[in-house]
């Protein structure tokens, strides 16, 4: 399964294990490595600079041959943290980040003069041109298959558009739960996938049995998307708590967003009471169960241990 995603990071198989807030700690991805693929964490999962800092040591200590590991950065203005990480990362070291939600020029030039790879979130031609040309590594593609915030466009188009109009690799995010779907994105041309909500039910995740077991019981079908967490179209598990809710913005939400000055506050309002209800849920037993995944537990049948997800994956 030699591919330019393989090259680039010097893997076995050509998968990411994506970034996931609240879900991705070091256990997971030094099992990832162990199974010759990539492991991604969110630099957010770490409410300071120093648990940042030991866990990048955690994980160079650990890098074994076939694998290798990287941190997913917000670029955005909302994120404060973001130079602090950025810099602690290129201090200490890691194969490849990922950006998100905001222009990566700053992490693309400092990046770099470290060494490390940089793999931007795209969801359309415009943004992946943007980023080529700013000199990204590679581009991820998030197509409208993928858990959390996705992108509006199936993987088939997506990836098509994009191989046929970027010079750069282009990494699927969206729609793999198994072997098939690999391939089928592979066929497609892409030189990688990244794959997230299978891992939400591995035995090493930070989340509740309750999250876990949720991934087993309920499919594809049971995904909706709701604009309830951050204010932007964001898909979860369709439990009664989220039927009862509803998942569209109230009405207040809509007109408060119909005004210039006051849209980008209510926007920061809603996304904070949404992180903190979407945290509360996967780390605690509660009734108010927001649990995001993707259409693609479709595939997860048991909690396992994550060694044992990538098996089922590349074999």
């Amino acid at each position: 399964m030699t591919t330019k995603l393989t090259e680039l990071l010097q893997i076995t198989y050509p998968v990411i294990q994506a970034p996931m807030f609240l879900v991705s700690n070091t256990k997971m991805v030094i099992e990832a490595m162990k199974g010759g693929i990539a492991g991604c964490i969110p630099a957010l999962n770490y409410r300071t600079l120093d648990e940042l800092r030991v866990a990048i040591k955690e994980l160079k200590e650990a890098k074994v041959e076939g694998g290798s590991f990287g941190f997913n950065l917000i670029v955005n203005k909302s994120n404060v943290k973001y130079r602090g990480q950025l810099e602690v990362l290129c201090e200490e070291g890691c194969d490849f980040i990922i950006t998100s939600l905001g222009s990566p020029e700053e992490t693309i030039k400092q990046a770099h003069k470290a060494g490390i790879k940089v793999f931007c979130d795209v969801v359309d031609l415009k943004f992946a041109k943007k980023v080529e040309h700013l000199g990204a590594d590679a581009i991820i593609a998030v197509n409208n298959q993928a858990g959390g915030h996705r992108g509006d466009t199936s993987p088939e188009e997506l990836i098509k558009h994009l191989v046929a109009n970027c010079s750069i690799p282009v990494i699927s995010a969206g729609g793999v739960g198994c072997k098939a779907d690999i391939d089928r994105m592979l066929s497609y041309g892409a030189a990688g996938v990244s794959v997230g909500s299978p891992f939400i039910a591995s035995v090493e995740a930070n989340v509740t049995d309750e999250y876990k077991q949720a991934c087993v019981e309920y499919g594809a079908d049971d995904i909706v998307v709701t604009e309830r967490i951050s204010g932007t179209p964001c898909t979860v598990i369709n439990t009664p708590y989220v039927q009862k809710i509803g998942t569209k913005a109230t009405w207040i939400e809509n007109l408060l967003n119909k005004n210039k000055k006051l849209k980008k506050w209510v926007k920061m309002i809603r996304f904070s009471i949404g992180m903190k209800a979407t945290e509360k849920a996967a780390t605690k037993a509660t009734y108010k169960t927001v649990w995001v995944a993707g259409p693609s537990i479709e595939h997860t049948n048991k909690i396992l241990p994550t060694k044992a997800i990538v098996e089922r994956l590349v074999n």
